[in-house]
């Protein structure tokens, strides 16, 4: 089936089965492979991106279900100003290691800044449960969160 899909600002017509989840039409179709699969069951937030402006799973996000809504993935948050900054933020503070989670850690972080821009310790472990880290680096992701902040109020 034909589908008209919305991607980072730029309208694409893609041909994907009914139930195709949202990620394999973004890697394999798009090729924009910046948003990981991760666990495919939304447990780990790996495959994290914005639907109408708010964090989804990709990964249980069936393509069917997009059709005319807005989709952005990590490719396009250097030019968004709160994605900019979570980014900047990241690098500052050095948050990533191995970095396979890193994408939907900040699309979440990005998200939850639009929504409050001042969190505080307890909100952001809050809004972040959820987006796993193997490499447990959650102080960092959340001394991030709280440099972006920061960064925006400035």
């Amino acid at each position: 089936m034909s589908i008209t899909l919305k991607l980072n600002g730029k309208t694409h017509e893609v041909d994907a089965e009914p139930g195709t989840p949202l990620l394999w039409v973004i890697r394999d179709e798009l090729k924009l492979t910046g948003t990981k699969f991760g666990c495919g069951v939304a447990s780990c937030g790996a495959c994290t991106v914005h639907l109408n402006g708010e964090p989804v799973r990709s990964c249980q996000t069936f393509i069917e279900d997009v059709e005319d809504a807005e989709v952005t993935t990590i490719e396009k948050m250097e030019e968004d100003k709160v994605g900019a900054a979570v980014q900047q933020a990241w690098m500052e503070l050095d948050v990533v290691q191995c970095g396979y989670c890193q994408s939907g850690q900040i699309m979440n972080a990005v998200g939850l800044l639009k929504e409050n821009a001042k969190p505080s310790a307890e909100e952001i472990d809050e809004a972040m449960y959820g987006n796993a880290c193997r490499c447990a680096t959650y102080q960092r992701i959340r001394a991030g969160v709280q440099r972006a902040a920061e960064i925006l109020e400035a």
